[in-house]
């Protein structure tokens, strides 16, 4: 095969890249600086945020366990189907159970899709100092409940692929990270 045929090959293979981790802990802004990464390579990318996916495709779910479950499993469906034509789907979402993470990790095994987990460890504490979009001041202020990681539950993966402190590397840095993943699988 011909270095040429090589690249060309890695270009057009999709996998899916889930990042999560806990509100605010940067997850939207690594995948949106990997998505310009991999366009600028020549790579398909789509990124399926977390927000927009909940208003789009999962109206009308809530925030218990089986809610969020139904809602991960969607978006799971949604990003391999996308991988395996090609495309590199970025998922930054909560995702805050193991087994609804491991579900959609064993439907891209069974489909030979690949997938990799990133975990964004940033600390509640950062996060809250951070809080985008205002959900760690409504909880405090006692207008939110079933905030994941302050009175809801993130499980953190025991084994992902790759672990982020984003709060000690810049946003290209992290960005740089999961790249370096991809590359070393064969997949950037």
């Amino acid at each position: 095969m011909t270095n040429e045929r090589m690249q060309e090959n890695h270009v057009t293979s999709g996998a899916t890249v889930w990042l999560t981790g806990l509100p605010s802990a940067g997850k939207t802004t690594i995948a949106y600086a990997l998505a310009d990464r991999l366009r600028a390579g020549g790579h398909r990318v789509e990124v399926l945020d977390g927000d927009e996916i909940r208003e789009f495709v999962s109206a009308g779910l809530g925030f218990s366990r089986e809610d969020r479950h139904t809602n991960v499993q969607r978006i799971g469906f949604v990003a391999e189907l996308l991988a395996r034509n090609g495309v590199k789907a970025l998922v930054p979402v909560i995702a805050p159970y193991t087994d609804s993470r491991d579900a959609v990790r064993g439907r891209h095994e069974e489909n030979g899709t690949p997938y990799l987990e990133v975990h964004v460890a940033t600390p509640v504490e950062v996060c809250s100092v951070r809080d985008v979009k205002g959900l760690y001041a409504k909880q405090a202020a006692g207008e939110l409940t079933g905030l994941t990681g302050v009175d809801d539950p993130y499980e953190e993966p025991k084994t992902p692929d790759l672990r982020i402190e984003s709060q000690h590397q810049t946003v290209q840095e992290s960005a740089a990270s999961v790249y370096a993943l991809l590359s070393e699988r064969g997949l950037a």
